[in-house]
């Protein structure tokens, strides 16, 4: 594993998922949660031809779409990290409903309300 890719990965994970209840890499089994860190995190999301809050909302729409309730909680928080209005997710999640689905799209909504109140 690549030390550099290790730490950077790490460094981003704690900044994108600060103030985040539950840990993912407790549901992963070591090497996988290793590659999740130094791969994932260490390589691909730290690449340039994205920055991090199109990054997140590409992500948020593909889980929204993979109708994942419980990673969506983490990434619509880790997109509130990032400064993403609430209000661009609720406008992806429209956007979305259009081609993944309406069901997809009121869960979606359901997780939104959930981690991320209106105020």
């Amino acid at each position: 594993m690549s030390d550099g890719r290790r730490e950077k990965g790490r460094k981003l994970v704690a900044k994108l998922f600060k103030g985040i209840s539950g840990n993912a890499r407790s549901v992963m089994s070591p090497s996988f949660s290793a590659f999740t860190i130094e791969h994932l995190y260490g390589e691909v999301w730290q690449q340039d031809d994205l920055a991090l809050e199109e990054r997140s909302l590409a992500t948020c729409a593909i889980l929204i779409a993979l109708n994942r309730p419980e990673e969506q909680a983490g990434h619509f928080q880790v997109a509130r990290n990032l400064g993403i209005p609430r209000e661009k997710l609720c406008a992806v999640i429209t956007h979305a409903a259009y081609y993944a689905g309406w069901p997809n799209a009121v869960g979606a909504f359901r997780v939104l309300n959930e981690v991320w109140p209106e105020e």
